[in-house]
């Protein structure tokens, strides 16, 4: 055998070899095609875990409709926040996050970002009350906070009562009579003295009863004013839907819920504004809303909405007609991954589609 045919019949052998390893990789269940890997974490409309544990939401049709069109097999790895997905783009750990994320100078620095596909905004819930004024008043009239403010009213009453009973008790037995009926003529004393009324039927007599008596008259300036304020305050119908109008009114909430590793935790720290409690998931934090735990929740707009709806927390919680910070949805991508552009390009080719607007319709929404 010549040189020439022994070197054709090794070429020949060596591809065949090639054939043999591609089959037995795809018997054994090798993947010959790329297998993208998906990160996403549940975020209503957007993604969406059913009952069956199967994902569903605008995010994963518009995947869907990108994977099919390129031929590509995929994964789905479920993180439980943003934060893990980012971390996992970040060492190239995913091709692709389909969660709606924001755009922002920084992630466009670090990531390829594609054209957004859906825009929202930073929203606001409070509670609702389906009670009258005149049931709020009598519920927060017999509340516990307002019950504690009378009982140290009284508390404080009967003690500069008692100093002065004790103190005139001996020279002055007309008007603070001795025993426990002394107690009531101090309390008396104190109480008409606090609000100014003045009856004069009793007053002291003694020189170190008129000093407790002239101490007494400016501290229940001092608590009155207080008390007032305070007391005005309790029995004040909570109307937050009212008073929030925009960013300053959002500053003079007490109680601020938020979903951890979002963009409403971002956009409140960034407005020097602090949490009152972190919650794991927009469901959590609404329910939350909705027992009062917070007066307040902020987060994207769109989610709030849908889950009001799919959870029939309308009687509950309101979300105001008030938005802030667009926010611009993309899918992300590593640096220089090499199936971008035609991600991006197929995801700008669908959402110009008239089918697209039935997909938003499919989940109830409306570009802002």
């Amino acid at each position: 055998m010549t040189s020439d045919n022994m070197i054709s019949s090794s070429c020949v052998k060596f591809k065949i070899f090639i054939v043999l390893v591609v089959l037995s990789l795809d018997s054994y269940g090798g993947v010959v095609k790329d297998t993208l890997l998906v990160g996403i974490h549940q975020d209503p409309p957007f993604i969406i875990k059913n009952y069956e544990g199967r994902y569903e939401g605008l995010s994963i049709d518009l995947w869907d409709y990108i994977a099919q069109q390129m031929d590509v097999e995929y994964k789905y790895i479920e993180y439980s926040d943003i934060i893990g997905i980012i971390r996992a783009l970040d060492y190239n750990e995913l091709d692709i996050s389909i969660n709606p994320m924001a755009n922002s100078p920084n992630r466009i620095d670090k990531f390829q970002v594609s054209q957004p596909f859906y825009i929202s905004s930073i929203g606001v819930a409070v509670t609702t009350s389906s009670r009258s004024q005149f049931q709020i008043f009598i519920n927060n009239f017999f509340s516990r906070d307002f019950l504690n403010i009378i009982v140290l009213l009284l508390v404080i009453l009967l003690s500069f009562g008692t100093i002065l009973w004790i103190v005139e008790r001996k020279r002055n037995k007309h008007q603070f009579r001795p025993g426990i009926l002394g107690l009531f003529d101090g309390l008396w004393w104190a109480a008409v003295t606090m609000t100014t009324v003045g009856y004069g039927d009793k007053s002291p007599k003694t020189n170190v009863g008129k000093s407790i008596a002239i101490i007494w008259m400016f501290t229940a300036v001092i608590i009155i004013s207080s008390f007032t304020a305070t007391i005005a305050s309790t029995l004040t119908v909570n109307t937050l839907e009212a008073k929030i109008t925009g960013l300053e009114d959002l500053k003079t909430v007490e109680k601020i819920g938020v979903v951890g590793a979002s963009e409403g935790e971002d956009f409140i720290t960034n407005h020097n504004m602090n949490a009152y409690k972190l919650y794991k998931n927009p469901l959590q934090a609404l329910r939350g809303l909705a027992t009062k735990d917070v007066n307040a929740l902020v987060y994207d707009k769109t989610t709030i909405e849908y889950l009001i709806q799919t959870h029939q927390l309308g009687s509950k919680v309101e979300l105001l007609p008030l938005t802030f910070n667009k926010q611009y949805r993309s899918f992300i991508m590593p640096k220089t991954h090499k199936y971008f552009n035609r991600v991006n390009k197929l995801l700008i080719t669908h959402i110009q589609e008239l089918s697209w607007s039935e997909v938003l319709k499919k989940y109830n929404l409306d570009e802002d």
